[in-house]
C-alpha cells in the first residue's frame, strides 16, 4: 500500500520518532587505522551468531598511504569549495537483525514518557511502515521487515563521517533504514548512498603524503642578494595511492586515489625577495623539482630558488614551500582515471640571511 509521505505524516515528524530509538545513534563508519605506504585499516562486519540472521556493517577498510591513529590525512583540497562527505547510507542491518532491534526499540519509544502527538503518531507509522507494507510513493513498505529476504538483501542506513566537524552536516543523512536487494543500486533519491565515488573522496581525506622539505645551499645562512638553490629529493616524487574498500557479503566497491607530484610553490616569507622562477611555481622537469647545487654555481641562476633582497637581522623568513599534486581515481565500473581537485601540502621552515661582508683596505 503506498501513499503520498505528506498526506501520512510529515518528514520532520518521521525524523523525530526516527531519532528516539537507540538505532538512530548513527553507524560510525569508524577512522583507519594505518601508516604510510602499506598500511592496512578495517573494521569488520560479520554473522549474527545468536542465529537471528545475517548481518555486516558495512564499515570501510582502509590500505595504502593513510594517516596513522585514525586521523585526516596531511593533504589540503585546492579547491576550497571541495570538502568529503559528511555522511552517506550504506548497508547495516540484515532482515532478521534489523527487526530484532527496530522492533524492540519502537515499543520501547511508544511507551516513553512524552511520546505523544505527531510523534507517537510517526512511531506508529515506522511500525506499520516495517510491519504492515505500510509506505509512501517513493518509499515501499515492508512486511514483517522483510523476514523471508533474510539473505537476499539488506537494510541500509546513515552512517557518519568522524572526521567531519559540522554537527548538522554530519547528521544530515537523516532518512529511515530502506531495503536494498543484493546486487541492486540503492533507489535514485538517495543521493548520498554510498558509491565509489564517495569511497574515492574518503580515501583523499585520508591520505598521508610524504612530508615537503626543501634542501637548500646554501645550508643554515644564506647571503643577501646571492642565489639560495632549492630542490625536492627526487623520492618526494614517488606516486602515492589510498584505498577505501567495502567488502561484505552480497556487496562490495572499491576506489584508489592516487596522487601524482606536479609542481612546488616558494613563499620567501618576506616582501624582500625575489623567487625563481618569477611566481614561485617551480615545475617538474625529467623527474625532478630543481637542481641540486654544485661547487662554483654560486653566482649562476638556480632553475628554483630565492634571491633575498635583504637580511634577516639576527632573525628569520618563515619559507613556506608548497607542494601541488595532481589527484585522480579509479574505482569499482570505472578503469579510467577520474580527475579530482588537486592537493597540496605546506611546510615552512626557517632561513636566516645575513649581509656579505665586505673587506676595507
Amino acid at each position: 500500500m503506498n501513499r503520498s509521505r505528506r498526506t501520512v505524516c510529515t518528514t520532520a515528524a518521521l525524523t523525530l520518532a526516527f531519532s528516539a530509538l537507540v538505532l538512530t545513534e548513527v553507524a560510525h563508519a569508524g577512522k583507519p587505522v594505518g601508516s604510510d605506504k602499506g598500511a592496512d585499516s578495517s573494521e569488520e562486519g560479520g554473522s549474527d551468531k545468536s542465529g537471528t540472521g545475517i548481518y555486516a556493517a558495512a564499515q570501510i577498510k582502509y590500505t595504502g598511504a593513510v594517516a596513522k591513529g585514525g586521523a585526516g590525512g596531511n593533504m589540503a583540497s585546492s579547491d576550497a569549495n571541495w570538502t568529503p562527505p559528511p555522511c552517506w547510507y550504506a548497508p547495516k542491518y540484515g532482515a532478521k537483525e534489523f527487526k530484532k532491534k527496530m522492533s524492540k526499540e519502537l515499543e520501547e519509544a511508544a511507551n516513553a514518557p512524552g511520546m505523544a502527538g505527531h510523534a507517537g503518531a510517526a512511531i506508529n507509522e515506522l511500525e506499520r511502515h516495517y510491519e504492515d507494507d505500510y509506505g509512501w510513493t517513493d518509499t515501499p513498505g515492508y512486511k514483517d521487515y522483510n523476514v523471508d529476504k533474510d539473505g537476499e538483501g539488506m537494510f541500509w542506513a546513515a552512517y557518519e563521517n568522524p572526521d567531519e566537524p559540522d554537527y548538522l552536516k554530519r547528521t544530515s543523512c537523516s532518512d529511515i533504514p530502506f531495503w536494498v536487494e543484493n546486487g541492486e543500486a540503492p533507489p535514485p533519491q538517495y543521493e548520498e548512498a554510498i558509491s565509489p565515488e564517495i569511497l574515492a573522496a574518503l580515501a583523499y581525506q585520508h591520505m598521508e603524503l610524504p612530508k615537503t622539505k626543501v634542501t637548500l645551499a646554501p645550508d643554515g645562512n644564506t647571503k643577501v642578494k646571492l642565489p639560495t638553490w632549492a630542490w625536492l629529493d627526487k623520492a618526494a616524487f614517488d606516486e602515492v595511492e589510498a584505498t577505501a574498500a567495502i567488502d561484505i557479503p552480497g556487496f562490495a566497491l572499491r576506489a584508489t586515489t592516487t596522487a601524482k607530484p606536479r609542481s612546488l610553490t616558494l613563499d620567501p616569507g618576506t616582501e624582500d625577495a625575489t623567487t625563481l622562477p618569477a611566481d614561485g611555481r617551480c615545475p617538474i622537469v625529467d623527474g625532478r623539482i630543481g637542481e641540486p647545487y654544485a661547487k662554483g654555481k654560486a653566482k649562476e641562476t638556480p632553475p628554483c630558488g630565492i634571491v633575498y633582497g635583504r637580511s634577516s637581522a639576527g632573525a628569520t623568513f618563515p619559507l613556506k614551500a608548497s607542494l601541488t599534486w595532481e589527484i585522480s581515481w579509479t574505482g569499482t565500473g570505472q578503469n579510467a582515471p577520474v580527475g579530482m581537485p588537486d592537493g597540496k601540502i605546506e611546510a615552512v621552515q626557517d632561513v636566516t640571511v645575513e649581509e656579505i661582508q665586505s673587506i676595507n683596505r
